[in-house]
C-alpha cells in the first residue's frame, strides 16, 4: 500500500496530462481495494499489532510497520477520500496535471505511513513529509493568495513539531529504543512528562487544530484547491488527534491527567468562538473551515474525559468528520466549477434547478450538525456522554456548539438552496452530472452506514480503545462528583444468624 501509490507518482511525471489522471485514479483505486482487503483480514479480538514487519536498522533507527484497529480505520479514511480527490480534480485543474497528480499520490504514500509507522522516528518523517506535497497544492493550484496561504500553512506546523522531535530524542535517550509498542510500554519520570507532553502538544496542537493555533486553517482551505481542501480536512487534520490517542495519552498519562482543564479549556473556547465566526462568513469555504476547528475540538473533549464513551466518540468524531467536511468542501467545488465565486449571496433557489445536488448538500448539513442516522450523530453523541461523566460544565458548553452548528449549517444551506432562483446565472447552471454524482453519491451512502450501524467502525477500535483505558485509568482526573456512584457500597443489612435478608438483597 505504500510503494503502489510512490511508484504511480514518479510515473505521472512522464505521462500526458490524460494518461497522468487515469494512472492517478486507477492507482488510487487499487489501494482503495487492498485497504479493503486489509479491513477483512484484521483480526478483531487478535493480537494488538498486526500486519507487522520489521526491514532494515540504520543505527537506532529501522523500517518498522503495523496497525492496530486505530490506525486500520485512518488508513481507511485516507484511501477512501484519495480516489474522490482525484476525480474532483478532473476538470477543475487545467495547467501542471501530472505534477498536480504526482503531488497527491506521494500524500497517499505518507498519509498512509503516519498511521501505520511503528518506530518514532519513521513516524517523524511521515508526518513531516507530508506537509511538502500539501504545500505545494496549495501554493501551485491555488487561489490567488495562494503563497501566503502556502507559507503560513507550512511554518505553523513546522515550528510545531520542533519541539516535538527535541521530545522524541529524549525519550529514545531514556527508554533505550526507538520502537512504538516498547515505548508505549515505557513508564517516563512524571516530573519529565509534563515538558514531553507539552513539547509533542505543540505539534498536534497546531495539526487538529485547536484554538488559538487555528489560523492557518481557514487561509489554508480558501486558497486550496477543492480537492486539497477534502484531504486537509479529511485526513491531515485527523494526524494531530492520532497523535493524541498514540503518544500523549498512553505515553504522558499522569501529565494528561495534570493537564486536563488545559485541554478542556481551549476545547470549549473552540467550539463557542469559531462557531460564532462560522456563523458570520460570507465565503463558503471559511464557513466551512471554521466548523472544523469546533468540530475537531470535540475530538480533544472526547479524547480527554479518559472513559470509553469519550475515547471511541473522539474517534467516531474523526472518521465522520473526514467524511462530512470532504463532502461539503466538494459540495462548494460543485458549484464553484460552475459560478466560479465562493461569495453566499451570489447563490438562492439551488433546489430549483439543482434538485438532486440540494438533496445531497442536505443531508451533509444535517450530517455536520449531528442527525440521528447519521455519521455526525454517533460520534458527538458518545463525546458529550464522556464529557458530561468527566465534567457537567464542559458537557454544558460542548452542546451549545451543537445549538450553533445547527445555526450556521442551516443559515447557509437556506441561502444557497432555498429561496427564489432570480439570478439568471444561478440559474443557468446544470445539476450534477455523472461524476459528480458518483463522488458525492459514495460518500453518502458511507455517511448513512455509519450513522445507521457504527458498530462496523467501532469494533475494530474497541480492543485498542480498552488497551488506552488500562494505561490512564489509574491517573484519571476525578469525575464530576455529582455523577459518580458511591464507589464503597452501602453495607447489607445482616440478621443474627448471619442470612442477609431479602428486601435489603433487594434494595441494595
Amino acid at each position: 500500500m505504500l510503494a503502489v501509490p510512490l511508484v504511480a507518482a514518479g510515473a505521472c511525471l512522464f505521462l500526458s496530462n490524460n494518461g497522468a489522471r487515469w494512472l492517478a485514479l486507477g492507482a488510487t483505486l487499487a489501494i482503495l481495494a487492498l485497504g479493503i482487503l486489509l479491513w477483512a483480514a484484521y483480526d478483531i479480538g487478535g493480537q494488538q499489532w498486526q500486519f507487522v514487519e520489521n526491514g532494515l536498522s540504520f543505527g537506532a533507527f529501522s523500517w518498522a510497520l503495523g496497525i492496530d484497529g486505530i490506525a486500520l480505520m485512518l488508513i481507511l479514511l485516507s484511501v477512501f477520500l484519495m480516489p474522490i480527490c482525484i476525480a474532483a480534480s478532473w476538470s477543475s485543474i487545467e495547467h501542471r496535471i501530472p505534477e498536480y497528480m504526482a503531488s497527491f499520490l506521494l500524500m497517499e504514500t505518507l498519509m498512509i505511513g503516519v498511521f501505520a509507522a511503528q518506530d518514532i522516528f519513521l513516524f517523524y518523517i511521515f508526518f513531516e513529509a507530508g506537509l511538502i506535497p500539501m504545500y505545494l497544492i496549495i501554493g501551485i493550484w491555488g487561489g490567488a493568495e495562494r503563497i501566503y496561504a502556502s507559507y503560513k500553512f507550512f511554518l505553523y506546523t513546522l515550528l510545531g513539531s520542533v519541539l516535538m522531535l527535541v521530545a522524541m530524542l529524549w525519550m529514545v535517550n531514556f527508554a533505550g529504543t526507538t520502537s512504538i509498542p516498547r515505548l508505549l510500554a515505557t513508564d517516563f519520570p512524571p516530573e519529565a512528562q509534563t515538558w514531553l507532553w507539552l513539547a509533542f502538544f505543540a505539534s498536534f496542537a497546531v495539526k487538529m487544530p485547536m484554538w488559538p493555533v487555528h489560523t492557518w486553517l481557514p487561509d489554508a482551505h480558501v486558497q486550496a484547491p477543492t480537492a486539497g481542501s477534502v484531504i486537509l480536512a479529511g485526513v491531515l487534520l485527523k494526524m494531530g488527534g492520532y497523535g493524541f490517542i498514540r503518544f500523549s495519552l498512553p505515553m504522558f498519562p499522569e501529565a494528561s491527567a495534570q493537564l486536563f482543564w488545559l485541554v478542556m479549556g481551549l476545547s470549549m473556547v473552540a467550539i463557542v468562538y469559531t462557531s460564532l465566526v462560522a456563523l458570520v462568513q460570507k465565503d463558503m469555504k471559511k464557513l466551512i473551515a471554521y466548523s472544523s476547528v469546533a468540530h475537531m475540538a470535540f475530538v480533544t473533549i472526547g479524547l480527554f474525559a479518559f472513559n470509553r464513551q469519550g475515547l471511541e466518540g473522539g474517534l467516531m468524531v474523526m472518521l465522520s468528520h473526514g467524511l462530512i467536511s470532504g463532502a461539503l468542501f466538494l459540495c462548494v467545488g460543485v458549484i464553484y466549477d460552475r459560478l466560479h465565486t465562493r461569495e453566499i449571496e451570489r447563490y438562492g433557489g439551488l433546489s430549483d434547478n439543482m434538485p438532486v445536488y440540494a438533496l445531497l448538500f442536505l443531508l451533509f448539513t444535517m450530517g455536520s450538525i449531528g442527525l440521528p442516522g447519521t455519521a455526525g450523530f454517533v460520534g458527538e453523541f458518545l463525546s458529550l456522554m464522556g464529557a458530561f461523566e468527566a465534567n457537567t460544565w464542559v458537557a454544558l458548553v460542548a452542546t451549545t456548539g451543537i445549538i450553533l452548528g445547527a445555526a450556521y449549517m442551516l443559515y447557509l444551506y437556506w441561502r444557497v438552496a432555498y429561496g427564489k432562483l432570480v439570478k439568471p446565472d444561478v440559474a443557468a447552471m446544470p445539476d450534477l452530472n455523472r461524476r459528480e454524482l458518483a463522488m458525492l453519491g459514495t460518500i453518502a451512502a458511507v455517511v448513512l452506514w455509519m450513522g445507521i450501524y457504527p458498530e462496523s467502525f467501532l469494533a475494530p477500535m474497541r480492543q485498542d480503545v480498552s488497551v488506552l483505558l488500562a494505561r490512564i485509568d489509574r491517573v484519571s482526573p476525578p469525575s464530576d462528583p455529582r455523577l459518580v456512584r458511591n464507589s464503597n457500597p452501602a453495607p447489607k443489612a445482616v440478621e443474627a444468624d448471619g442470612t442477609v435478608p431479602q428486601a435489603a438483597e433487594g434494595a441494595h
